[in-house]
């Protein structure tokens, strides 16, 4: 009887990923031709009988890649800190997960790292929407390899599916929220986001003017489109842009779609402003619940991160696997937290 030689074998023979091997087997589609042959020629060099087409058995280990921006920002920190604490559950389903943490400030760079993870069986994939890093993807997916966007999408790309709060939904309620706090649906809105190519922020924007536009006639955006990442960067930008004399008048609401809550409070408190001004931030980062308890922020929209970071995992395994049904999932919702919810 002829001995069955398994997938993780012929993966190693090919020098190519697991999921690689299971999509030759499986004749799907999105395999280079000449990865293909690869694998044909490693399972003919192997010799024994070929493993079972179909779900590779439940044992199965696969290795599994969050890739995050290197900067340090809270809510990256925060993701990094969930998928540290999630290790121990993926043990127990044969995943063993790796962090990287790719060049933020570059994007060729960061799409050239992003390449060389070929030999992971998945990624989860939080990164800047730029062309080099969409090209990154998809080198990646016709090379075998299954990829999931978490948190900020990569539209356009080849990435099976987007893992995350709906964003552009997230601004629109961030709209709806600060435009009742302005008498009339009249004042001076501040919307503030940094200068990066990130779908989440980007989004959150557009759905914040929309509301403004839609439902808020009376108001006035005042974008400001370049802040700083660092607190004490944002504190100088803003005490710069959101000076009342620069505003054309007091503000009456404050979105920040990005990092350096802080540091805008700051510049707020310096140019006279208190409690009663209406401020929303995203995220519930120790800062942030701090800001949230003592009035600096009025909301904290924020979505269950550690639920998207296990949802990732578990339908990266299932499509490895090949279960019929492994994209249906639902995405954590935008819940609107305040001082007098915090648990």
């Amino acid at each position: 009887m002829a001995i069955s030689v398994t997938i993780t074998q012929i993966a190693e023979a090919a020098g190519v990923s697991t999921a690689t091997v299971d999509r030759v087997l499986n004749s799907r589609p999105g395999v280079n031709p000449v990865t293909v042959q690869r694998v044909r020629d490693a399972m003919k060099e192997l010799g024994g009988a070929l493993p079972m087409r179909g779900r590779p058995r439940s044992t199965e280990s696969y290795r599994f890649a969050f890739v995050l921006p290197s900067t340090r920002r809270g809510f990256f920190d925060l993701v990094d800190r969930v998928v540290a604490q999630a290790a121990g559950d993926f043990r127990h389903q044969h995943i063993t997960e790796v962090t990287r943490r790719l060049p933020a400030h570059d994007a060729g760079a960061f799409a050239e790292e992003l390449a060389r993870l070929a030999d992971m069986d998945g990624i989860a994939l939080l990164a800047p929407d730029t062309p080099a890093v969409k090209l990154a993807v998809n080198e990646l997916v016709r090379s075998g390899v299954h990829v999931v966007t978490l948190f900020s999408d990569v539209a356009g790309s080849m990435r099976e599916t987007f893992i995350g709060a709906d964003n552009r939904a997230a601004g629109r309620t961030a709209g709806l929220l600060l435009g009742r706090e302005a008498p009339a649906g009249q004042g001076h809105c501040a919307l503030l986001s940094p200068a990066t190519r990130y779908a989440a922020e980007i989004d959150r924007g557009i759905g914040f003017a929309q509301v403004l536009e839609e439902r808020f006639a009376g108001a006035t955006l005042l974008r400001v489109d370049d802040m700083p990442e660092s607190e004490d960067e944002a504190y100088r930008r803003a005490r710069e842009t959101l000076d009342p004399k620069a505003t054309g008048g007091r503000l009456t609401a404050v979105y920040n779609v990005g990092p350096g809550s802080h540091g805008v409070h700051r510049a707020l408190a310096e140019h006279g402003y208190d409690a009663s001004l209406g401020m929303v931030a995203h995220d519930l980062l120790d800062m942030h619940r701090t800001m949230l308890i003592s009035g600096a922020l009025t909301f904290v929209l924020h979505q269950d991160v550690h639920y998207a970071v296990t949802t990732a995992a578990r339908v990266l395994r299932a499509l490895c696997e090949g279960v019929r049904g492994a994209l249906a999932v639902s995405n954590p919702r935008v819940d609107i937290l305040t001082a007098e919810n915090l648990a």
